[in-house]
């Protein structure tokens, strides 16, 4: 009889999931929600592990039920990963899924979720129609399912596991999500293009828009300089009006403003660049975009001279999610976990243009 993995319960994998996958994990919703517990468990269950020979077919996850999944003994486990693939095998209790799962099973927890990040192996000696079962758990993710594992050992356990198969990118932006979720401390410290110093309070909002300003100013613009910053509840944090006024923009705080303006003073004609930072909400939407640009058509500014940007902290975060869909046409997205790349959202009405002229050099 082959060895089986130590029989972990669904609800153990399912509290362990999001610490071995925190916020920033590529693809993270996939492999922590309760179908990727229930996956997991399955797989361990069956013992679907690599170099086992043993793989699972979405079919034993969907048809697992609370009374076979309770049954622990190495009998019932390997009886049940056989038996579940013959038609019309009956296993005792409901089912926790309904047939049409496999999908979600096969394409998100799988696929796109833990074969992804190096969790999971999938065979590739099969074709990719058939229904034979064809997806293992990789022998160190394994490990960190073991009910012994507790504490400070199960802490660097999955920390080094995280450091072996997250790429460079994934850990960096896993470290970005924890410092902009974290709320206690002094605050954040942002070092402005001239030098100056401002205190922000504490949070995500904070953390994006130090990152906006260290950061994305040096990707993108030439000379870049801060015109205003301010946080929640319309508190100024700094206003330059001497430069604001050289380049013919006044600031009026009742005028709707965002949460920050840059200015990139390289170009003969100065850029304004108005950023709003989201943490949740409050992204550069068609409505705001209207307001702002009422604001630099008053002042006699080109068209060609205004900037639009949201800031996120990154691709998979909730407050990106929820207003990618608000996004004005004309402005530009940027992350803080990937802080040299930028969408552009171009309205093509004015302008034609053909796919050929986006590619670029690559």
């Amino acid at each position: 009889m082959r060895d089986l993995p130590p029989y972990a319960s669904r609800k153990l994998v399912g509290e362990r999931l999001p610490l071995i996958f925190p916020d920033g994990t590529p693809n993270r919703l996939y492999c922590v929600r309760g179908l990727a517990a229930s996956t997991v468990f399955t797989m361990l269950y069956i013992g679907a592990v690599e170099g086992s020979e043993v793989y699972l077919a979405p079919k034993h996850v969907y048809r697992m039920t609370e009374k076979q999944a309770v049954k622990d003994s190495a009998l019932a486990r390997q009886g049940y990963s056989r038996a579940v693939l013959r038609p019309g095998f009956a296993v005792p209790g409901t089912s926790w899924y309904a047939d049409n799962t496999r999908e979600s099973i096969r394409d998100e927890t799988l696929r796109e979720g833990l074969v992804e990040v190096g969790a999971a192996i999938a065979r590739d000696d099969l074709p990719t129609t058939s229904s034979k079962p064809r997806y293992a758990l990789k022998t160190d993710f394994v490990n960190l399912f073991d009910p012994e594992l507790d504490g400070e050992l199960l802490e660097r356990a999955v920390a080094g596991w995280q450091a072996t198969n997250l790429s460079k990118g994934s850990l960096s932006r896993i470290k970005i999500m924890r410092l902009g979720a974290a709320g206690g401390g002094a605050g954040v410290l942002v070092t402005f293009p001239n030098g100056e110093t401002r205190q922000l309070v504490p949070g995500p909002s904070s953390v994006i828009a130090q990152a906006v300003i260290e950061v994305f100013s040096k990707h993108f613009l030439y000379k870049p300089a801060v015109l205003w910053l301010s946080e929640s509840g319309n508190k100024v944090l700094a206003r330059d009006d001497k430069l604001a006024a050289a380049i013919g923009l006044k600031i009026e705080i009742d005028r709707n403003l965002p949460d920050l303006i840059l200015a990139d003073l390289g170009p003969s004609e100065p850029i304004i660049v108005f950023v709003e930072v989201v943490a949740t909400d409050g992204a550069i939407t068609p409505r705001r975009q209207r307001a702002l640009l009422a604001l630099t058509d008053e002042a006699g500014f080109k068209r060609s001279q205004i900037a639009f940007l949201t800031a996120y902290q990154d691709r998979q975060s909730a407050g990106f999610r929820k207003t990618i869909s608000n996004l004005a046409w004309n402005s530009f997205a940027w992350f803080v976990s990937e802080p040299r790349n930028i969408i552009t959202l171009r309205d093509g009405n004015t302008v034609p243009v053909r796919l050929s002229e986006l590619i670029g050099d690559g």
